[in-house]
C-alpha cells in the first residue's frame, strides 16, 4: 500500500480541488488584492468610501432608527442602502431647489477650517 500525503490539508482529504483558485462563499468578494480606487479625496469624510459617498453623522429619533433597521434586515440590505433609498424618495417629493451657491461656499469654507488639522484641536459647534 502506498503511502498518503497529507500535506495538502483536509481538502485534499475531501477530494476538493481548490488550490491556487479565488474561491469566493456567501457573496463574499474574491479573495485576493483589492482594486485600486483612484478617487479623489477632497475631504476626510470621503475615506474608505466608494466614489460619489461620503460620511455623514445624524441625530435621530431612536424609534426612526430602530424602523429603518427593522426595514433593512428584512429586505437583507445595508443600512446606507435603505437610508439612501428612504432620501431618494422623500427627494423626488419635495423637488427643491438648489441651495445658493454663496451659502455652499460659505459652509465648505466654515467645515474646512473646523476640521481637526494636524496638531490642532476641532472646533465643535454649541448646542
Amino acid at each position: 500500500m502506498s503511502k498518503k500525503s497529507f500535506s495538502g490539508g483536509i481538502n485534499s482529504l475531501l477530494g476538493d480541488n481548490t488550490e491556487n483558485k479565488k474561491v469566493h462563499t456567501d457573496n463574499k468578494a474574491p479573495v485576493g488584492r483589492r482594486k485600486t480606487q483612484f478617487k479623489e479625496i477632497t475631504k476626510s469624510s470621503q475615506e474608505g468610501t466608494k466614489e460619489n459617498e461620503t460620511r455623514a453623522t445624524f441625530i435621530v429619533n431612536e424609534d426612526l432608527l430602530e424602523k429603518v433597521k427593522a426595514i433593512a434586515y428584512w429586505d437583507r440590505a445595508l443600512l446606507k442602502e435603505v437610508i439612501n433609498h428612504a432620501l431618494e424618495n422623500y427627494i423626488k417629493v419635495k423637488n427643491p431647489k438648489p441651495r445658493p451657491e454663496e451659502i455652499r461656499k460659505k459652509e465648505q469654507a466654515d467645515t474646512q477650517r473646523n476640521t481637526k488639522k494636524e496638531g490642532a484641536i476641532a472646533k465643535l459647534p454649541k448646542y
